[in-house]
Parts: C-alpha cells; structure tokens; sequence
C-alpha cells in the first residue's frame, strides 16, 4: 500500500503508458469508494518518487484526473477526491433520473422500462 491508501502497480514498460495507468487506477479507487470525496492524494513529488516514475508523468495523470472533474487541486493544500464524486457516476444518475421520469409520463410500467434499459445495455 502506499501514500494513496491503495496498492498501486505501474508497468512501466506496458503497452498503456504509466500516466495512463495510473490515471485508471485512481477512477476505478474512486468508483469502487476506496478514495472517498475530499481524500487527499499524496503531492506529485511524493507519488513520483515512491513509484519509481517521472515527476511530469504523476502530473500529466493529476491534470487529466482535474479535468474529468475526478480530482480538485486546492492550490498549496494538495490534491483531493473532488468532493462531488465521479462525474461519469453523476451523469448516468441524472440520465436514469431523466428516464425514469419520461417513462412515468409516457405511462411505461417500471418493468418495462427496465427492460428497455437493459436492452439498451445489451443485457439479456
């Protein structure tokens, strides 16, 4: 385990780039709810060197990350979980929101309207 709280293993010689990786590593802790909202991430520096990679490559991941709205840099205070979540999980709740709705107006009974969904899916 290290400064994340989470068991990280970086490839460096992979086919997926070591920003990458990483990048994934820390979505998939936070939609799994290993890295609850306003966790804070160790510093880039510190990242870097305890995973043996290139400072600018834990700040690629840490930009990338703040962009998909996944991490907030709070300025000399560090880096956090954002506080609001995942984005993508917030998305698809409104979706489903927005759905569940519509279907109540169209007069979709709830089984249906799963059914629909998982259709959509693929799910059989």
């Amino acid at each position: 385990m290290n400064a994340t709280g989470l068991q990280l293993s970086i490839d460096p010689h992979g086919a997926t780039p070591p920003f990458e990786q990483l990048r994934t590593h820390v979505l998939q802790a936070v939609r799994a709810g290993d890295l609850a909202p306003g966790h804070k991430l160790p510093t880039v520096r510190s990242l870097a060197d305890e995973l043996g990679l290139a400072v600018n490559t834990v700040a690629r991941a840490y930009r990338e990350l703040e962009h998909d709205g996944i991490i907030e840099t709070r300025g000399r205070r560090g880096s956090f979980i954002a506080t609001l979540g995942d984005p993508s999980v917030q998305q698809a709740q409104l979706a489903a929101t927005a759905y569940a709705d519509r279907t109540r107006e169209l007069a979709i009974e709830p089984a249906e309207a799963l059914g629909i969904v998982k259709a959509a899916l693929g799910i059989r």
